[in-house]
């Protein structure tokens, strides 16, 4: 980074606000001695010591000038985040460790600084890395803000409150009709987002005790789903070797039949809810399903009630006698099973319990599909974008292949409590010219096309007469019919600013009320009917913002506090909530469009 002292100047006069001051001493010489901000000072100071002091400014690292009159410490109080009382006893950190301390009784904390030595003239590089200046409070029985900022940035002088958001609870109490239920594994899953689309993620589970009660802890506002797991009833009493077996099946929370249609549980921040359950006692019967085409491995088998994905029913598998085995209530089941490996092979059956024994059919595996891609490239710039990364596969390693730099492509499944067998990724290339593209380890089902542009954007993606830009990519077993992507690269502009932001109000970095770098992040969301690609983009200091590669259509742009690491920009009905706020923006073919943006609060 070379930095002149014409640079130097130019930057003092901009307007810059004072961040401090350097005495460097060489030897017996003369001090050299430099101020940064306004009105920019410097007197002898050779060309390479410009460069160190601008590049350690580059790393944040803090200039202070350390006088009567300047603040010595770094002081604030936690906060409960619901009833805004003080905490007592936090422990409030700098993510390096170097600074630690608990909070009083008012939720009161402070930090002292190095002072500068006498010699140095009243100015010194204090030599605390940026990480003071990023602060974490933890207390039990609290959570992390899962929306918002986990760090709380501050600055010399500067009253900050960190706020803790209360932990929520999720108890309650298994019954066998009358009787305690101990020992019944209950699990929790909460809706979780990823790429977009929500998904139901296991958060482990709880044995009962004796009495029969459960406790989920330090549990995060947000969206969950409770269920027992089956329980076979082998009490001596009543256990007879060779005869009927016995069992309690799931229970889905309210009383559901599967897990698609249990109730969800929308806990608020210093919740406390209540969930029992009361299980039933069902005949359960043996299952046999012969298994055609395995192989030495493994298999993964899950069970779906009605054929309805969800945890809770489940199966073994016996490798040597090539058969799934297990018990189960009368019911519908969709039997699933499938391999992993570089031949990968899954299949399913559907089988009816009624009062007696199951044996068969005959659980078929097939290769997972491999589906290719034909890529069209319609530029209209002859220029080549650099190559950069490697690929290693076979033992060599060569450079990635132009199209590999161009476009990435994977496929994930569509449905939220679909078991997770591994995406749909592309396969590796046999050497630096192998520019094919081709999806492998594709299991029947239905997936979301995920397709990231390096160069340009993606004007269609079709497979025969779907749109896979807006309609699920659907896997049936020896599909062959290829997707089909043409590539563009008249990138349309945005460029706005944030209303109520500006270089006059808008605080120094770092200082911002919310704990947040920027005064805003801004997301671009394609409309369900329209081409395009979803964009985050992090607003500067002054509440501007622009982007000049986005895909052409028309978005809804939002602007928020803080970053919206669970919004569900690819699920349209989750994305109703936002109908009337943001701004729809059409972006044009080659054209700039310029708006402005109100920023909403994430509770918005």
């Amino acid at each position: 980074m070379a930095i002149d002292f014409p640079s130097i100047a130019r930057w003092a006069d901009s307007g810059n606000d004072l961040v401090g001051a350097i005495v460097l001493r060489s030897g017996d010489g003369p001090s050299v001695w430099l101020t940064l901000g306004r009105g920019c000072v410097y007197r002898g100071l050779p060309l390479a010591v410009a460069q160190i002091v601008f590049l350690l400014a580059g790393f944040d690292l803090s200039f202070s000038q350390v006088q009567d009159n300047t603040p010595s410490t770094v002081h604030g109080t936690v906060v409960n985040a619901v009833t805004h009382d003080p905490v007592g006893r936090a422990l409030v950190r700098s993510p390096d460790d170097r600074y630690a301390t608990l909070t009083d009784s008012e939720g009161h904390f402070e930090f002292a600084l190095p002072k500068a030595p006498p010699e140095s003239g009243g100015y010194v590089v204090t030599g605390i890395p940026s990480g003071l200046f990023w602060l974490t409070a933890r207390k039990p029985g609290f959570v992390d803000d899962p929306d918002g900022e986990r760090q709380v940035r501050v600055r010399l002088g500067q009253d900050i409150t960190i706020p803790l958001i209360p932990e929520g609870l999720i108890i309650g109490r298994v019954t066998f009709g009358s009787e305690l239920a101990g020992g019944v594994i209950v699990q929790l899953l909460r809706r979780q987002v990823e790429n977009g689309m929500p998904r139901w993620m296991p958060q482990g589970g709880q044995r009962t005790n004796s009495k029969g009660e459960f406790r989920f802890a330090e549990l995060a506002p947000g969206a969950y789903k409770l269920l027992t797991d089956e329980w076979m009833d082998r009490d001596p009493e009543t256990f007879i070797p060779g005869g009927q077996l016995y069992g309690y099946p799931p229970v889905y929370y309210l009383n559901a039949s599967d897990f698609s249609s249990a109730a969800t549980i929308q806990l608020a921040a210093g919740q406390t809810l209540q969930a029992d359950f009361s299980l039933v006692r069902h005949p359960y019967y043996p299952v046999k399903i012969p298994v055609v085409n395995a192989e030495n491995g493994g298999l993964n088998i899950t069970v779906s009630p009605q054929g309805q994905h969800g945890p809770g029913f489940s199966l073994g598998y016996n490798r040597g006698a090539a058969t799934v085995v297990g018990q189960l209530p009368n019911g519908k089941y969709l039997i699933e099973a499938n391999s992993y490996g570089p031949n990968a092979a899954s299949g399913s059956v559907s089988i009816v319990i009624a009062g007696a024994p199951v044996e068969g059919p005959s659980l078929v595996l097939a290769r997972d599909d491999s589906i290719p891609v034909n890529v069209k490239k319609e530029f209209t710039s002859t220029a080549e974008w650099p190559a950069s990364g490697q690929i290693s596969t076979g033992g060599r390693t060569f450079s990635r292949p132009r199209l590999r730099i161009d476009l990435n492509i994977f496929a994930e499944p569509a449905d939220e409590a679909s078991p997770r067998r591994g995406s749909g990724n592309l396969r590796n290339p046999t050497g630096p010219d192998d520019d094919s593209m081709v999806l492998e380890n594709l299991a029947p089902g239905r997936y979301w096309l995920r397709i990231t542009a390096q160069r340009g954007y993606v004007a269609s993606a079709k497979m025969g007469g779907v749109d896979l830009l807006h309609e699920p990519l659907v896997v049936v077993p020896g599909a062959t019919t290829p997707i089909d992507i043409v590539m563009r690269d008249d990138n349309a502009e945005i460029e706005g600013t944030l209303r109520g932001v500006n270089s006059s109000t808008a605080p120094a970095t770092g200082t911002y009320g919310n704990g947040s770098s920027a005064p805003g992040y801004i997301y671009c969301i394609p409309l369900p009917d329209s081409a395009g690609q979803f964009l985050e983009l992090t607003a500067s200091p002054e509440g501007k913002f622009g982007d000049q590669m986005m895909a052409p259509g028309t978005y809804r742009a939002l602007a928020f506090k803080s970053q919206q690491r669970n919004l569900p920009y690819r699920d349209a009905q989750a994305m109703k909530i936002y109908e009337t706020k943001g701004l729809v923006v059409r972006l044009v073919p080659g054209q700039k469009t310029s708006v402005e943006l109100e920023v909403l609060s994430s509770a918005e």
